[in-house]
């Protein structure tokens, strides 16, 4: 069993408050998505976020095949970090840890991702391939368009 980690950093010259409230909205989660993607939630971000939240999506990864994606969010501690797992989707496991720090000038937003692939030794081949290549061009993404968002620190 193969278990596979992205880890992030990014500052921004903004407020831990700022940040916090941004990246804890999950209506906020399609505007920082690759548009290719097609994003949408279909429920669960009615309410400011919660441990215990279920958030359902509907998303188009790779060659215009439509997943539904199902997470929960675990655990909150405002203005510091959540954690969201995916309870039903494309992985075995799937656990995205978000962290907000203040730094000199602005904050330090770190994303630490731990994810399983299913289907075994086939499953380590198509992430060799092109899954952990995916991945990165969406965590790519998201710091560009935080970058135009809210400037570089």
């Amino acid at each position: 069993m193969k278990i596979y980690q992205i880890n992030t950093k990014q500052n921004l010259p903004i407020s831990v408050k700022e940040a916090w409230e941004f990246l804890s909205s999950p209506n906020n989660l399609a505007e920082i998505t690759p548009k290719y993607m097609n994003f949408k939630i279909l429920s669960g971000a009615d309410k400011s976020i919660f441990a215990g939240q279920i958030i359902q999506y509907k998303v188009t990864p790779v060659l215009g095949i439509t997943l539904k994606w199902v997470t929960e969010i675990t655990h909150v501690k405002q203005n510091e970090y959540f954690v969201d797992e995916q309870r039903f989707g494309p992985y075995s496991l799937w656990h995205h840890k978000h962290f907000i720090k203040e730094i000199d000038g602005g904050i330090e937003m770190e994303d630490i991702v731990d994810y399983k692939i299913p289907f075994g030794f086939l499953g380590q081949i198509a992430h060799s391939l092109f899954i952990e290549k995916k991945l990165r061009q969406i965590f790519n993404y998201r710091e560009k368009k935080l970058v135009k968002l809210f400037g570089k620190l």
